[in-house]
């Protein structure tokens, strides 16, 4: 990320956007999470602070090694395993989790071969029967200009639930509200 866009992603405006608006439209009538929780993209870690509140295990994978070691000491104590890996090839088990937050970061994969190994990487260490549930922003001229000299590979909201269904997921639901997306699918 570049730095005005780390800046945003780490602020109280961000953190309270997420908390009051994005997190409940994610997770809408879905509060039955489970008890082993991933967040993939995890960056400043504001979605995983809301997390740990609602589950009783939490692990967030980021890739960046300055952010995730920053996560890591500021969970310290908490039951948040943080790990940092790429999204494309996590080093975790199969089956393993009840359900996978990914707010706000598969537009930073590259492209979109990365883009669909990274669900099919979520689909594979959820438990059958988990749920993904995400965010993302839609391609507008303002999250353009928030992404210079920075990774911005929007995702098509419209042909997200075909590619969910690639990846190995059922039930794939997208909503969009014309600035932001939010989907849903089962494993």
């Amino acid at each position: 990320m570049n730095e005005e866009h780390l800046r945003l992603c780490a602020s109280g405006e961000w953190a309270r956007l997420v908390a009051d608006d994005l997190l409940p439209w994610v997770l809408g009538e879905n509060d039955g999470i489970g008890d082993d929780v991933l967040e993939v993209g995890a960056g400043p870690g504001l979605v995983t602070d809301l997390l740990v509140e609602r589950a009783p295990r939490v692990t967030a994978v980021e890739i960046d090694p300055e952010l995730a070691s920053a996560l890591r000491e500021r969970m310290s104590g908490r039951p948040v395993e943080v790990i940092t890996a790429d999204a494309t090839a996590m080093p975790l088990p199969d089956d393993r989790f009840s359900a996978a937050f990914c707010f706000t970061m598969l537009h930073h994969i590259p492209d979109a071969a990365g883009q669909d190994r990274a669900l099919a990487e979520i689909a594979r260490v959820l438990r059958p029967g988990g749920v993904l549930l995400g965010t993302d922003g839609e391609d507008t001229p303002a999250r353009r200009a928030l992404h210079v000299d920075d990774i911005f590979n929007p995702v098509d909201p419209a042909v997200l639930p075909s590619r969910l269904t690639a990846a190995g997921f059922t039930e794939a639901e997208v909503e969009s509200n014309g600035d932001r997306f939010r989907f849903r699918a089962r494993r």
